[in-house]
């Protein structure tokens, strides 16, 4: 099994949720003040030969016009067009606004060809939520042209690939898991999103439910130690991808 990292980029976002490119090695984080500083960073996976993405970040082009989400799966040494499965943690526009590419008024689907899976509970949930971090006009273009499938719970997607419902950062939100029989690779979310944050204990605001959030990257902290995952970050700084060691109640990021 592969793994490819797509770096989107890294921004702020402030209350008004809008994602703006921050370069930490020019701009002043105190020009804005009461933002969250994060990198976005979906993921490529190739299962045997089937090619998954893990989560489509913000969707947006570069200079040319062109998807920087395409353009890094063709640095990867794959066509977008490749792509099988997007496999959806949840639907918060840093993590879906890549489901489609807009160019001017126009929408496109990014991964025509492929099957997005959406937990059934967060699909309904993004259209009810009158949350700013949801953009309906992308999930109703979706329900239109994508082919859809939705998975309830927890279970077993197809062999090899399972997926949990977590809740925590949302209601609804799900973590995935990938066994190819010698190498397991799990995608947290927005439940794991950075290594740090297995390093210490805190209720975050911007969970769902904060409380849960704590006590599950604790719990799948110790899983994947015990159980050698390959854990990727999709919102990672310094580390985007690692192996978790943990003793004497401390974790290790390797």
């Amino acid at each position: 099994m592969q793994v490819f990292t797509l770096y989107e980029g890294s921004y702020s976002v402030a209350a008004d949720k809008k994602f703006l490119p921050f370069d930490p090695k020019k701009d002043n984080p105190k020009d804005r003040p009461a933002s969250l500083f994060i990198s976005v960073q979906p993921f490529l996976v190739q299962l045997n030969d089937t090619l998954i993405l893990l989560d489509t970040g913000l969707g947006y082009s570069n200079e040319k016009g062109d998807m920087i989400l395409h353009e890094n799966i063709r640095k990867a040494g794959f066509d977008p067009e490749e792509v099988k499965y997007v496999l959806m943690s949840h639907l918060h526009f840093d993590h879906s606004g890549g489901m489609v590419h807009q160019v001017g008024n126009m929408m496109e689907l990014s991964f025509p060809h492929a099957t997005y899976v959406i937990q059934r509970g967060e699909w309904e949930g993004a259209f009810t939520n009158a949350s700013s971090s949801y953009k309906t006009e992308i999930f109703e273009f979706l329900q239109r042209n994508a082919q859809l499938e939705f998975v309830d719970e927890s279970g077993s997607f197809i062999p090899g690939i399972s997926h949990e419902l977590t809740g925590a950062h949302t209601p609804y939100h799900q973590a995935w898991l990938l066994d190819d029989g010698n190498d397991k690779v799990f995608f947290g979310g927005d439940v794991l999103p950075e290594p740090e944050e297995l390093l210490r204990k805190f209720i975050a605001k911007y969970d769902f439910d904060g409380r849960k959030a704590m006590e599950l990257r604790e719990e799948y902290g110790k899983r994947a130690a015990l159980e050698s995952w390959n854990c990727l970050f999709y919102h990672g700084k310094t580390k985007t991808t690692g192996y978790i060691e943990y003793h004497e109640g401390q974790f290790k990021i390797v």
